[in-house]
């Protein structure tokens, strides 16, 4: 079986992150869940709301991914995933996302592992001198020549 993913986000950022997804993995549209968290919506409407689209989906192990913590995306998620078989990583970021995405047919447990690792490696310092790992080439190059 495999694990439904559910952004819970500032909007309109989990409806974008969804769209980044299905741009690259089309097939994925049924196992991501979004709910973009309107600035004047009230904590419990946004429960409400969030429960409502996972019981509409029915029962099945569920990863929640929320932009920041502390702020009421993560609180409504956290309220969310209590009694459920559900976990909660915060600071959903794109490579997170779809780390998560290709591995989720992986148990929940092991996607949570996933989520953070692929978050955490998609966050790095790149190097404006020279693209990294590559050497620059001693030779005239065209102005229109890219490296890629």
């Amino acid at each position: 079986m495999s694990t439904r993913i559910f952004i819970i986000a500032h909007a309109p950022l989990a409806h974008a992150l969804r769209e980044c997804a299905l741009h690259v993995f089309p097939d994925c549209a049924a196992s991501v869940l979004v709910l973009d968290v309107q600035p004047q919506a009230a904590p419990e409407d946004t429960l409400a709301q969030a429960r409502n689209q996972l019981a509409a989906q029915g029962e099945a192990p569920t990863l929640v991914l929320t932009d920041v913590f502390g702020a009421t995306p993560c609180n409504v998620a956290q309220r969310l995933v209590e009694g459920r078989q559900a976990r909660l990583v915060t600071g959903v970021n794109l490579p997170m996302l779809l780390r998560t995405v290709c591995y989720r047919a992986e148990p929940l447990d092991a996607l949570v592992q996933r989520a953070v690792v692929g978050g955490t490696q998609g966050v790095m310092q790149v190097a404006v001198t020279a693209p990294q790992n590559q050497t620059t080439r001693t030779h005239d190059q065209d102005q229109h020549d890219h490296q890629q």
